[in-house]
């Protein structure tokens, strides 16, 4: 998110090169997605992303995955209860 003195803008992709360790964990979840069309259930989507950066805490990767939806809808949905997977795939 970009807040300047006239406005806020939400970034649209987040990066793996971002100081953020949040838009790090999106980054991976998004490349995660992109690599496997059918979807992710919530704990292979997960252990990918904690294994992927040991220095990701548990609990932020856990918090970041349970927000994908809410924080990005025009890019992921859930097509059943725990798998996630990219909209473009629909």
């Amino acid at each position: 998110m970009i807040i300047n003195d006239f406005s806020v803008v939400k970034t649209t992709a987040p990066g793996m090169q971002s100081s953020k360790v949040t838009e790090r964990i999106y980054a991976k979840a998004f490349e995660l997605l992109e690599k496997h069309p059918e979807g992710l259930h919530w704990s292979e989507l997960l252990s990918k992303i904690k294994a992927s950066d040991p220095a990701f805490h548990p609990k932020t990767v856990n918090g970041c995955v349970w927000k994908l939806v809410e924080n990005f809808p025009e890019k992921i949905y859930k097509p059943s209860k725990g798998i996630f997977r990219l909209l473009k795939y629909k």
